[in-house]
């Protein structure tokens, strides 16, 4: 059971909100983020770290996720943006612009990790928050799923570079693309190694 957040509810914190992105390795598409508050009553044995569960899991529990929660939001920053302002912010704008869309009044917010600074609320940052408290671990599921969403619907734009199948992180597939048809404008962050390193020998685009 991921149950780690029980620790902190007490009269003055009566909801909390778990908050994880998806997509801070990867070389193409945007960062997700997403935040989700359940009541503390709610348990469910299936929900965890989104990595350790299989895409058609996830997708199940996506659905459950949305009917159960008090309240969630979704959030994502582009690569454009990414590649002005770097991934470690534009995480931190894309888990402030989820928590935005919750609209049930919460007292604490748990992330995977990651220091949130001026929110209306305390913010503690667990060091694998995913695998240690439920309401983090659904906001990981919704971030994770969102974004295989993105990536899948990329792949039917450019079949080439065969984002469905690698969700557009470094593999030898997806760098043999690479070097073959040139980085996607838009899609691929200009400042990530194997794309920036084409930037500077090549200008070819699509």
């Amino acid at each position: 059971m991921l149950k780690k957040e029980r620790e902190f509810y007490s009269p003055s914190v009566k909801l909390i909100v778990g908050i994880d992105e998806a997509g801070r390795g990867p070389l193409a598409g945007p960062v997700y983020a997403a935040a989700v508050v359940f009541p503390p009553s709610f348990k469910n044995d299936e929900i965890n770290d989104s990595k350790r569960l299989s895409p058609k899991k996830r997708e199940r529990l996506f659905s459950l996720i949305e009917e159960k929660a008090l309240g969630y939001g979704i959030a994502s920053v582009s690569a454009e943006k990414i590649d002005e302002i770097d991934i470690y912010e534009a995480t931190k704008v894309a888990m402030k612009a989820a928590l935005s869309q919750i609209r049930v009044r919460y007292d604490l917010v748990i992330t995977d990790a990651m220091p949130l600074k001026n929110l209306k609320v305390p913010v503690v940052a667990m060091v694998k928050g995913d695998a240690q408290c439920l309401n983090v671990a659904a906001a990981s599921i919704l971030a994770k799923v969102s974004r295989d969403r993105y990536l899948e619907d990329l792949d039917g734009k450019y079949p080439q570079y065969g984002f469905a199948r690698h969700k557009g992180y470094g593999t030898k597939e997806h760098l043999a693309a690479l070097a073959k048809y040139g980085p996607i404008e838009g899609v691929h962050r200009k400042t990530f190694g194997p794309v920036a390193a084409y930037y500077k020998g090549q200008t070819k685009t699509l």
